[in-house]
């Protein structure tokens, strides 16, 4: 009953044009509001899906580390226990270290990453080489392949011939020689194979090469590892496998996921996510003073119907409801009409490419998108707030104005 009073205000002629054009700005401005909060919310979830698939052709959807230090071992009678794990599709044991890698006169510090044959099963890293091949060499003869921005600060050129470069590593014990601080180091030959491109990140910080070859330079036992990556089957039961995990390592090693092993990205970008929320909130906040004014001048408009609904026997909170149902319905168009053109330009984007990523070096051409239910209900919940503040204090004076006329 509310809202067909409310209806009947909102296409009923007005004294003056003033308050039609209030009001129809009021719904303009919350239909910008929710299709802009819609856009930029799903644009945000695309690069977010993005950054996250970058991430995860580097990082493992799971990874055993010790609790303390650098180093695991990993035994046999372990290694039958993964096996019996159900829901581990593939694991592989690799080894981090901090190196300085020249060539020529041309040098930088980057992780030169060991990893064994298993490692293109348990993440995609082969699919972004884009010089040369994936090739890890032998203990005997190690190859390297190399983050672009690496390749390029050494000066190399991966895919035109096999080049050498030294890696020098700290000799594991080897005490500090103030008097010849390299004799603490230990240098090897590597040559490269390829370069891989996935994000700035990685780019400009790894190097991949054999892990037996960064084993014995770091004077390891063949049980020594730096850690274990596994991917998992689809479909299986992440704290399930976690669980089973931790009965076979105990309380010395730490099984992370790949949200943990990259907490501070994923909190960085919630944030950035909460942020932008509440920032383009502030359009339908512009659009609350609108709607306030639009309702103010109805209830001014409407006096005579107040007096009529008072003699009949409407309560003042019902009339009060009558207004802040005007409020609602001026937000609920605004905000229909909002969320179809947020679909519209969404799926025009996606379709058509309208907006494109300037510079040509990243990884996609257009500015992604990608719609979420969530992003609609909680846009929907902020206009019903919004709505409700905005026409709370009109329906209080109409309220009052009906007390007054009682």
């Amino acid at each position: 009953m509310n809202f067909l009073f409310a209806w009947r205000y909102f296409k009923s002629k007005k004294s003056t044009n003033a308050i039609n054009i209030i009001a129809w700005v009021s719904v303009v401005a919350v239909v910008v509001g929710t299709a802009s909060l819609i856009v930029v919310l799903s644009v945000f979830n695309g690069f977010e899906d993005l950054v996250k698939s970058l991430y995860a052709t580097f990082y493992t959807e799971l990874k055993v580390v010790p609790a303390e230090g650098k180093m695991l071992k990993l035994s046999p009678q372990q290694e039958k226990e993964m096996a019996g794990i159900k829901g581990i599709k593939a694991w592989s044991k690799v080894l981090e270290e901090k190196a300085l890698l020249k060539n020529g006169e041309a040098q930088t510090i980057a992780y030169l990453k060991g990893v064994d044959s298993q490692y293109t099963q348990v993440t995609t890293m082969a699919d972004y080489v884009k010089v040369g091949v994936f090739d890890l060499g032998t203990k005997e003869k190690p190859r390297a392949i190399l983050g672009v921005g690496v390749e390029s600060v050494l000066g190399l050129w991966s895919d035109r011939e096999l080049l050498p470069i030294t890696a020098y590593l700290p000799k594991r014990g080897a005490g500090i020689n103030i008097a010849d601080p390299m004799s603490a180091l230990i240098a090897e030959n590597i040559y490269t194979a390829g370069a891989f491109a996935i994000q700035q990140e990685f780019d400009n910080k790894y190097v991949l090469t054999n892990l037996d070859f960064l084993k014995g330079l770091l004077n390891l036992q063949p049980d020594e590892y730096g850690g274990i990556e596994l991917a998992l089957q689809p479909g299986a039961d992440e704290e399930a496998v976690s669980a089973a995990l931790r009965q076979v390592f105990g309380k010395e090693y730490k099984i992370l996921s790949r949200y943990q092993q990259n907490q501070g990205l994923y909190s960085v970008m919630q944030m950035e996510k909460w942020v932008i929320y509440i920032l383009l909130s502030l359009i339908l906040v512009v659009a609350a003073f609108t709607m306030i004014g639009s309702l103010t001048m109805l209830v001014l408009e409407k006096q005579k119907d107040i007096q009529v609904l008072k003699a009949m026997g409407a309560s003042s909170g019902r009339i009060q409801s009558i207004f802040i149902s005007e409020g609602f319905l001026l937000a609920g168009i605004g905000a229909v009409a909002g969320m179809l053109l947020a679909l519209l330009i969404c799926w025009a984007q996606e379709k058509f490419a309208l907006v494109k990523l300037e510079g040509g070096s990243f990884v996609i051409n257009q500015y992604p998108v990608k719609i979420m239910l969530p992003d609609f209900l909680l846009v929907a919940a902020t206009v019903v707030l919004v709505a409700f503040l905005a026409s709370w204090l009109p329906a209080r004076k109409a309220a009052a104005s009906a007390m007054d006329l009682g």
